[in-house]
């Protein structure tokens, strides 16, 4: 019988873990990073794109479909997987970080997030039982808390009242999420750390969170522009304040060299949009560091993107093609730019999941950096 959610640790390399987590519409290897499929869709790319390139597991964005086309509308129509053509699982973020960077006029209160669409300007409120009845209605496979962020350049006073609210709104978000019926008993709860850089107050977050109860623990509000030197800094302690046996999820990262850097601190899954919103842009990631393919220089480079890739992209076509599309604003550059990204992101997963295995990460680690060091720039 398929499990409802299952987390093994299968071997560790100092901090590092990798493993997988079994759900009844597929395993999950970590670490894992997830391509955001923000409304309904990883930007430029297929569905079966998406899993050939190694890819378990996706996320949607609460926010954008409940504003566009509305969860009820999914619901109607079969539910998230139905709706996009992705049979694997899909974890749904809360909607709270859109809701405060990309909503006018929001009003927080105790009960939740008063805000403005940034569509149509109509108001809406999201509340932890309403971002649990969103998700519910999508069928999210792994269900986030609903928490409130605030900046790390806040006050300490901001800090710790932001962080003991998202722990009240923690409980509220387990218990609307246990109420589901049917859903809930198919469907996992992560809850998310919050306390900015502080490690007493991620400690405080951290146990209020274990003492509710999740399936698995999120680290949230970083990756906002407090840098990695920072961000390292607060991953140092913060994903063992959480518990062993679950799994640990950064949120919003990241760069190449972020991801590493956590997996070494113990994180176990990642999302982020830079590699579908980098290929947009022009942008490729390489062995040898982040290369700008609208750059003069490749308009005659009939190289690959990455000679060590193997994506279909760089089987088949060269940089000077690239650089052309992507110059002329073709709609394949950005396919095709997306593609070659998403399989980078994913075999560096891969590649961190055997040296974990294999015990070499510290090697692989420090082999990976010296190389993505030397494209910077291009």
């Amino acid at each position: 019988m398929t499990p409802r959610f299952d987390f093994k640790i299968h071997a560790t390399d100092g901090k590092a873990r990798t493993g997988e987590i079994a759900m009844r519409r597929g395993t999950i290897r970590t670490p894992a990073f997830m391509p955001v499929g923000t409304a309904a869709t990883v930007k430029a790319m297929k569905p079966d794109d998406v899993r050939a390139a190694g890819a378990d597991i996706i996320l949607g964005n609460t926010y954008h479909l409940m504003l566009r086309p509305t969860a009820e509308r999914v619901a109607r129509l079969g539910g998230l997987h139905h709706f996009m053509g992705w049979e694997r699982p899909i974890l749904t973020d809360s909607g709270g970080y859109q809701v405060m960077s990309l909503s006018e006029l929001t009003k927080r209160n105790e009960n939740g997030v008063e805000f403005k669409s940034h569509l149509d300007g109509t108001r809406h409120l999201m509340s932890p039982e309403r971002s649990m009845e969103i998700q519910r209605l999508l069928g999210s496979d792994i269900v986030m808390a609903f928490d409130e962020l605030v900046p790390t350049t806040s006050t300490p006073e901001v800090q710790a009242a932001a962080m003991a609210r998202s722990m009240r709104w923690a409980r509220r978000s387990r218990d609307a999420f246990l109420g589901g019926g049917e859903h809930a008993d198919h469907a996992a709860q992560f809850g998310i750390q919050q306390g900015a850089l502080d490690e007493q107050l991620r400690g405080e977050s951290a146990a209020a969170l274990t003492e509710i109860g999740f399936d698995g623990y999120a680290i949230g509000g970083l990756a906002v522009g407090e840098g990695q030197a920072a961000m390292f800094g607060c991953l140092d302690f913060a994903p063992g304040q959480l518990p062993a046996d679950k799994p640990r999820y950064l949120m919003g990262v990241g760069k190449p060299d972020d991801i590493v850097g956590a997996v070494e601190r113990g994180v176990d899954m990642f999302d982020c949009v830079l590699p579908t919103r980098s290929g947009r842009t022009g942008q490729a990631f390489t062995r040898t560091g982040p290369i700008n393919i609208r750059n003069a220089k490749f308009g005659e480079d009939q190289g690959p993107l990455d000679p060590e890739c193997g994506c279909t992209v760089c089987a088949t076509w060269e940089r000077a093609y690239l650089h052309h599309l992507v110059r002329a604003g073709e709609i394949l550059g950005a396919m095709l730019m997306t593609e070659h990204n998403i399989w980078f992101y994913q075999a560096l997963m891969a590649d961190l999941r055997a040296a974990i295995a294999q015990g070499t990460l510290n090697a692989f680690a420090s082999g990976f950096r010296a190389r993505y060091g030397q494209g910077r720039g291009e």
